[in-house]
């Protein structure tokens, strides 16, 4: 199990979400086999796909950040304004016009209705096809992504390596700062209180001006309590955000520019730190996290067990939920944000927690996770049916692979045409192996008796059961449903 990205932002890493690719206009532009002109508004707007469309008003159709290329068949002169007003409103990131065969020329208007709305305008030359534009955005966004893939791969290796330094926290701090070209701090918790004065525990990179210290220390405070994960905003050309470290530390950054990989590349210094200056020792679990953000190999990476998995979600008491201290609590840093609540790994089998309903899994080796994650989710979901604060997984073999519930429902359909003395010598019969002295003596009947109802079980069941497939799926259906009186079948 890894610890996963802190928000759901563009990203790749832990959590395995794609990176949204960036191209910038400029480098449209460069393309010198596609013969684009700018005309207006600014050169490096960021296209993040290509949409066409002839319509007056294509602005409901469009997602944000796309080059709408369009021949202006619905255009006029007059409308050029207004036209302009939505795709800027609607957040195009440019228009690409192609001239002839409905214009000669762009439309006299165009140009400066784009540069009052700052929306970026090129001239698409009539011997270059829209597809092709849209042919080449595509290659330039696969390179942009391939590039940002490499530099997240390399951040990561780096800042695991910074890990393993003597004195860790500085280390991975300045690297993280090296990676993102801009400020990065780790604040104790006295100084993401309230009116606290700004202060951090360590820092790498050239120190913001008071403003935007001002405004880093204020997203520090949303995150601090453990009332959001992360934080971001924007002052001037700067890029803002806060990383909950756990304990009340909050990792903050102030870079010039926020590119795709950035926020994968700062979650994993956040997880580094959380496991750093953790309240106990963590030595082991941050060099195994390390281990498994280079390669991916739990059983290699952790110690023999064994390992408890956690599912927690919320029990809705007024408790203040925080992942952090439940982590802390089961005495553990390994955790995981996961639909709507938490997985968690810890060497220690754990105990209810105020404000939680926990699911724990059988104790496991490393390379049973996968099988514990399982029997975990499986187990917080009977806690949630019975309002539980803990239940532990008890599911004996092959029985405990299907929910309760859903065996109890299946159980009955199949033996719905059974009297209840039908299906109590079932039982009894499948229990002694077939064998219709030891059933009948068992049961206080005749061994004929055995048989007839073996037999009209068998026909109203429609079932062969000389097939031991058929036999076990009858003995764990069963299982399922209750004993009832010996009546005549």
């Amino acid at each position: 199990m890894t610890a996963a990205p802190l928000d759901p932002e563009h990203g790749s890493g832990p959590a395995g979400e794609p990176l949204t690719p960036t191209v910038l206009l400029d480098g449209l532009l460069a393309e010198r086999a596609l013969g684009l002109r700018h005309l207006a508004g600014p050169r490096t707007a960021e296209v993040h796909g290509v949409h066409a469309s002839e319509m007056a008003d294509p602005s409901p159709y469009l997602l944000g950040g796309e080059l709408l290329l369009t021949a202006g068949a619905a255009l006029t002169e007059a409308g050029a304004d207004a036209y302009a007003g939505r795709l800027a409103r609607a957040g195009a990131a440019a228009l690409g016009f192609g001239v002839t065969p409905v214009h000669e020329v762009v439309p006299p208007g165009l140009a400066g209705a784009c540069e009052r709305y700052g929306l970026s305008l090129v001239e698409v030359p009539p011997g270059t096809p829209f597809t092709a534009v849209a042919r080449t955005v595509g290659r330039l966004a696969a390179e942009a992504r391939t590039r940002e893939l490499r530099r997240v791969a390399e951040a990561q290796q780096a800042l695991a390596a910074a890990a393993a330094r003597p004195d860790p926290v500085p280390a991975v701090l300045s690297r993280l700062a090296a990676s993102l070209g801009g400020w990065a701090a780790l604040l104790a918790p006295a100084a993401t209180a309230p009116a606290a004065p700004a202060a951090a525990t360590a820092a790498a990179g050239t120190a913001p001006g008071g403003d935007v210290l001002d405004a880093v220390y204020a997203l520090a405070r949303r995150v601090a309590p453990g009332s959001a994960a992360t934080a971001t905003d924007s002052l001037g050309a700067g890029r803002l955000a806060a990383y909950a470290v756990g304990g009340g530390r909050v990792l903050a950054l102030a870079t010039p520019v926020r590119t795709p990989g950035d926020h994968t590349i700062a979650s994993i210094a956040a997880v580094l730190l959380t496991l750093l200056t953790a309240d106990r020792p963590a030595g082991a679990e941050a060099a195994a996290l390390t281990r498994l953000l280079l390669d991916g190999d739990p059983a290699a990476a952790l110690p023999g067990g064994p390992w408890y998995a956690v599912h927690a979600r919320g029990s809705g008491e007024p408790q203040a939920l925080d992942a952090q201290a439940l982590a802390a609590a089961l005495g553990t840093v390994l955790l995981d944000p996961h639909e709507g609540g938490v997985r968690l790994l810890t060497d220690r089998e754990p105990a209810a927690q105020p404000g939680w309903r926990l699911g724990v899994s059988a104790p496991a080796a490393p390379s049973g996770l996968g099988t514990a994650d399982a029997q975990a989710a499986r187990a917080l979901r009977r806690a949630e049916a019975a309002r539980t604060a803990l239940a532990h997984h008890t599911d004996p073999g092959f029985a405990g692979l299907v929910g309760e519930a859903e065996a109890r429902a299946h159980a009955e359909a199949l033996l719905g045409p059974l009297s209840p003395a039908l299906r109590e010598t079932l039982r009894g019969w499948l229990g002694h192996h077939g064998s219709w002295d030891r059933t009948a003596a068992a049961l206080g009947v005749h061994r004929n008796t055995v048989r007839q109802r073996v037999g009209r079980a068998a026909e109203l069941l429609d079932r062969n059961l000389d097939d031991p497939d058929v036999r076990m799926e009858l003995w764990f259906a069963l299982r399922f449903t209750g004993r009832g009186p010996d009546q005549p079948g």
